[in-house]
């Protein structure tokens, strides 16, 4: 089995996670649904995600996380899954806001963009608790709690 995440770092924020730990928590993503996967990890600023926001999702302002799957064409078989790209800023503020350590806001921040890679959403209420059982239970397997249960949702 093989995984291999590609880390950039595109802003000046302190105490941002290493490339060890964010490698460990994608992988703990894929490792029950791709045998080989590759994907990068960008960690930018207000201003890049929201602009990535803006040109690719048609909405204002700045968020935690983006995903964007690859889509290879008919008959090319690659373990690429694609980009994810996390905003340091906000996944301070949001830990902060709903009294998490940051390590574990940043956790689920990869495990949330990576389930997105792999297809799974939450746009409907059914792939909503499906997606976040899911981030429960590989959370739960790295040692975070449930990241849903300070928002009353559980």
């Amino acid at each position: 089995m093989t995984h291999q995440v590609d880390v950039q770092i595109a802003c000046d924020e302190d105490d941002l996670p290493g490339s060890a730990e964010l490698h460990t928590w994608a992988c703990a993503a894929v490792a029950d649904l791709r045998e080989d996967a590759e994907l990068t990890i960008r960690i930018v600023g207000e201003a890049e995600i929201e602009r990535l926001n803006n040109d690719f999702r048609k909405k204002l302002g700045a968020t935690n996380v983006l995903s964007f799957p690859f889509d290879a064409p008919a008959g090319v078989d690659l373990p690429l899954l694609g980009d994810i790209v996390i905003c340091a800023p906000i996944v301070r503020r949001e830990a902060n806001e709903q009294s998490k350590s940051v390590t574990s806001h940043w956790a689920h921040m990869v495990v949330h963009g990576t389930l997105h890679l792999l297809g799974f959403d939450h746009e409907q209420a059914r792939e909503a608790r499906e997606m976040e059982a899911m981030e429960t239970r590989i959370l739960a397997d790295l040692g975070f709690d449930n990241p849903y249960e300070s928002r009353g949702i559980s």
